[in-house]
């Protein structure tokens, strides 16, 4: 097993999409790097948006990045309310068991989040992970 993960996406207009993570999604900040910021997701999980910059691309075919919360209904509100585009409202994936909804980020990547209903899943500890979403924008 590894210690952290971080998934990092291209982005063609980089002040876009670091307000779309950092103040609509309400990410704090883990990392500057200038052309690349990092954003915690959880406790050892991070999305890296990076300034595009050849040969590299803003393509987000194949990619869906999951977001997992069991406030799967708060999380659909407050990004509704936002104004976010969002595919179609929460549903339970019987194939999956899973409770989700999509969305895309401001390059077109697509974003899932869900709540795992299978009790097989590992629960985050509760020091690791808060068991509901804060509010948009707030510090973790």
């Amino acid at each position: 097993m590894f210690d952290q993960q971080v998934t990092f996406l291209y982005t063609a207009d980089f002040t876009r999409s670091i307000i779309f993570y950092g103040e609509t999604l309400g990410l704090p900040l883990a990392l500057d790097q200038g052309a690349c910021q990092i954003f915690r997701v959880s406790q050892d999980s991070f999305l890296g948006i990076c300034q595009c910059a050849p040969p590299a691309s803003a393509t987000p075919e194949g990619i869906i990045v999951t977001l997992v919360s069991d406030d799967v209904d708060g999380w659909y509100e407050r990004l509704k309310a936002s104004g976010v585009g969002i595919d179609a409202p929460p549903s339970k994936n019987e194939t999956f068991n899973i409770y989700h909804f999509f969305l895309r980020d401001p390059d077109g990547y697509k974003l899932e989040i869900q709540c795992f209903l299978d009790p097989a899943w590992p629960r985050p500890s509760s020091a690791a992970t808060p068991s509901r979403m804060r509010g948009i924008g707030s510090p973790p």
